[in-house]
């Protein structure tokens, strides 16, 4: 795109606060922004937002280097985390929240993810549990490639729209944008 896609401007504000605002409006507590590259940009984007900000001096090395500082920062008595993705400008409090209330580790929902037209998406809430795992990730990966090891404890949630299955990584995206 040029630029850091989290900055460009949709619907006019940057992309990375669709997805913030989501955040910030949902159940979910702590809201972590994990920064990279372009940082102080990001966090001049979210400026008045109740987020926790937290630096990523490794992020060339790739995407699991930003989970694991965003994990890093919990508190110990969360119960899991919702990880989001900041080029999703589709990603409601609804979603999340909806995620949330699916959420149920004693009863064998420890990972809890979207699914639109038949498809798994993002956000996804992984359980605490797997937090070892997560920060056990090399390279540009996500916890997505651990949910093959975990069928059983992952509890698919219906959605009726594209948001989790809808990111923007390139000017044609940003062009077929359309709100949720």
């Amino acid at each position: 795109m040029g630029k850091n896609k989290l900055l460009v401007p949709l619907a006019g504000k940057p992309l990375v606060r669709h997805a913030v605002e989501g955040a910030v409006t949902s159940r979910a507590r702590p809201v972590v922004v994990v920064t990279g590259h372009s940082g102080d940009e990001v966090e001049t984007a979210l400026y008045g937002l109740d987020v926790t900000f937290v630096r990523n001096g490794d992020f060339s090395m790739g995407l699991s280097t930003s989970l694991k500082c965003g994990l890093k920062t919990l508190p110990t008595d969360c119960a899991g985390a919702v990880i989001l993705l900041g080029d999703m400008p589709n990603v409601t409090s609804a979603l999340i929240d909806t995620l949330i209330a699916a959420f149920s580790p004693q009863q064998g929902h420890a990972i809890c993810v979207p699914v639109a037209r038949g498809r798994r998406g993002n956000p996804v809430l992984w359980s605490k549990r797997f937090f070892p795992e997560i920060m056990a990730l090399e390279g540009d990966i996500g916890a997505k490639a651990l949910m093959d090891l975990h069928g059983p404890t992952i509890r698919e949630v219906a959605v009726s729209h594209d948001g989790p299955l809808f990111d923007i990584d390139t000017l044609e995206a940003l062009a077929a944008y359309k709100p949720a």
